[in-house]
């Protein structure tokens, strides 16, 4: 009897196990078939949302590209504006250079290293509004030690002189001005005469008075004469560039006594000057 319940609970277990390895499988099956049926149905759905949602995900993607676009460009044009600041900055510099270099070997020349004069270095602050740009204001005025006459220098040559002068800046007359006359002579004939500006040609100058029986070529050097007489002297010491002979026909030569002078100074472009201080006035 008691072996007859032993056999039937043991029956029952393995039907019971049995039964649950079935019920599993069955359920698995059914969930795998669930998600396929579900898959099925929505498939279809997904695909017609991807494609109407296209546009709007590149219009979104066109805007985060071009708003990426439009920032590097501005970081690329300050990136310019900076470089280009450096160029300038860097040419200004070498300009600047170059015109010291050019008056410090002028200020050691055999024109002013034995000389009484005593250069001081300045910048062109002004230009004259008017066409013929005959006076520029410099940033040396009587502080420096600037007083009126005092001849005025680039680093390429005479420039003009002061005409007045105020604590902190001076007006210099250039030779362009129609008050303004230097005595000069062409090297190396020799021949004198008076540097003036020459009526409806801003640029050129003219050399009045030459001696005639001398004869002048275009190409010569025209340098101040720097006279003295009777205890009096000229503003300008002698020997400094004032530019080249441009034009010389002999007919005009004996006719008018005149030629055409082109200054060795740049007189529309002037930066850095020198005036030249303590020299000998009238």
């Amino acid at each position: 009897m008691y072996r007859k319940q032993v056999r039937r609970r043991r029956a029952v277990l393995a039907l019971l196990i049995v039964s649950s390895f079935v019920l599993l499988t069955l359920t698995y099956q059914g969930s795998v078939g669930l998600q396929r049926g579900v898959s099925t149905i929505f498939s279809p759905l997904q695909s017609v949302t991807d494609r109407a949602l296209k546009p709007a995900r590149d219009l979104v993607g066109w805007f985060d590209k071009t708003f990426d676009a439009r920032g590097e460009n501005s970081r690329l044009k300050d990136e310019l504006v900076v470089v280009r600041r450096k160029e300038v900055a860097s040419q200004e510099a070498l300009q600047e250079n170059d015109e010291l270099r050019k008056l410090l070997a002028l200020d050691r020349g055999p024109v002013l290293a034995a000389s009484a004069y005593k250069p001081v270095t300045g910048s062109v602050i002004a230009r004259s509004p008017t066409a013929w740009r005959s006076s520029v204001t410099i940033d040396l005025g009587s502080g420096d030690g600037v007083h009126v006459d005092d001849p005025v220098v680039s680093g390429d040559g005479l420039v003009g002189r002061i005409s007045s002068v105020e604590p902190g800046a001076s007006q210099v007359m250039l030779l362009t001005d129609h008050a303004s006359s230097v005595t000069a002579k062409v090297v190396p004939s020799g021949a004198q005469g008076v540097v003036e500006p020459e009526v409806g040609n801003p640029e050129d100058l003219i050399l009045n008075f030459i001696d005639s029986t001398r004869q002048v070529h275009a190409g010569q050097d025209v340098v101040t004469a720097g006279w003295r007489a009777q205890g009096i002297e000229s503003h300008f010491p002698p020997a400094l560039p004032v530019g080249e002979v441009i034009r010389a026909p002999v007919l005009e030569q004996e006719a008018s006594q005149r030629v055409d002078v082109r200054p060795f100074a740049d007189l529309r472009n002037l930066d850095l000057v020198q005036v030249l201080t303590g020299g000998s006035r009238e």
